[in-house]
């Protein structure tokens, strides 16, 4: 029983199957069978090709890079500076670290001399100050005094600020397809960023009111400078390559980054400290601090561009061979080109086809074998009869 188990596998393993096609005359299965047919086919046009362009080939490393500024002038006169005049080396500030006073202490012992304070605004002295009679102290800090005041404004110092403008350059190159571009309009006309101003019908213009920017992140400008707020202004570049250049152009959206909606929220608003430092006639070092409320934006770049595959070009179509000839260059040894114009050389000129071919001289044409100069196969061949 086994060895015929054993025998009839044996068998079976050298059988030849071959299908069998029955062809039913029904039009009510034959119209199902082709409607889905062209379901399919409809799918695959419309979905695959025309909407998702898979036969593209993509690339989502972008390379990019930003430049900015801000310009604008405007005159304040208050009671704590005076009339002063603003300009871009006076407001557009980096942003440094916060600081937080206070440092508790009972005995001299608690202030250990040159520490700093992590919560505070100097080093210790080594000193413990106290009150009265009261037990605990403060410890004795060297730092700047006075220190800065805890009240806020209450209207923004450069309310017209809104009208100010900031030009953002950004460069983008996608390395796959070697392919790179600009968000400036290409021309040579010197007058066109003095006069522009972008809009969703001139995005090749990249120079950006203020006061629009934080309207259409919903906020008003005059709201949003007393405390200050992050904006943050996303570019980004989708582009179809098998399309012309212009077409590649980017699409701005702009949010608003921090927490507008609890006033009272620690991580509501912006807010960063700057010094100017001065002496007066005697030599002492002074300095003006400022706690400046302001508008911070982060520019973020993202895109992916797409680009015609050519595999189908290149292995699926009846003239595949003559594509992929011109794609690929097939470099041979020279010893292979050698033997082959001896070979050639041998079967004679009929053969060979190379006696009518001129001799090659110094600076004229030569044969390309697949892109290669193959001077071998130039000479004509010597017979001996």
């Amino acid at each position: 029983m086994g060895q015929a188990g054993c025998k009839g596998l044996y068998q079976s393993l050298l059988d030849y199957k071959t299908e069998k096609y029955v062809i039913a005359k029904n039009k009510k299965v034959g119209l199902l069978y082709r409607l889905l047919q062209v379901s399919i086919l409809t799918y695959l046009v419309v979905w695959v090709f025309l909407v998702k362009k898979c036969y593209q080939d993509t690339d989502s490393s972008l390379q990019s890079s930003i430049v900015t500024k801000v310009k604008g002038v405007t005159f304040t006169n208050t009671s704590e500076l005076g009339e002063r005049l603003w300009d871009v080396a006076d407001y557009v500030i980096p942003p440094q670290s916060e600081s937080i006073p206070d440092a508790l202490c009972c005995e001299d012992s608690d202030c250990p001399p040159g520490e700093p304070v992590v919560a505070g605004n100097g080093v210790r002295t080594g000193r413990c100050l106290r009150a009265g009679s009261e037990q605990k102290g403060t410890c004795e800090i060297f730092a700047w005094c006075p220190v800065e005041t805890k009240s806020r404004p209450a209207k923004p110092l450069l309310g017209e600020a809104e009208d100010f403008t900031v030009y953002i350059k950004n460069f983008i190159r996608f390395p796959k397809f070697n392919f790179s571009k600009t968000n400036v309009l290409d021309t040579t006309d010197r007058a066109f960023l003095k006069s522009c101003k972008y809009g969703p019908k001139d995005p090749y213009c990249p120079i950006f009111r203020l006061g629009s920017v934080v309207s259409w992140t919903g906020s008003n400008f005059q709201e949003i400078a007393v405390q200050g707020g992050v904006i943050g202004i996303q570019i980004e570049w989708d582009c179809d390559l098998d399309r012309a250049p212009s077409e590649c152009y980017p699409r701005y959206y702009f949010n608003r980054l921090d927490n507008r909606f609890s006033e009272n929220s620690l991580s509501s608003g912006y807010n960063f400290r700057f010094a100017k430092y001065y002496r007066d006639a005697a030599g002492v070092e002074f300095r003006t601090l400022f706690k400046a409320y302001g508008i911070r934006f982060d520019v973020m770049v993202n895109g992916k561009g797409s680009f015609f595959c050519d595999l189908v070009l290149i292995y699926f179509i009846k003239k595949s061979h003559f594509y992929r000839d011109k794609k690929y260059e097939e470099v041979r040894d020279l010893e292979v080109l050698a033997q082959m114009a001896e070979s050639s050389a041998e079967r004679g000129p009929d053969a060979a086809g190379l006696a009518e071919q001129p001799e090659v001289q110094d600076g004229g044409g030569a044969q390309k074998e697949n892109g290669c100069v193959c001077r071998q196969l130039l000479q004509p061949a010597s017979i001996t009869r």
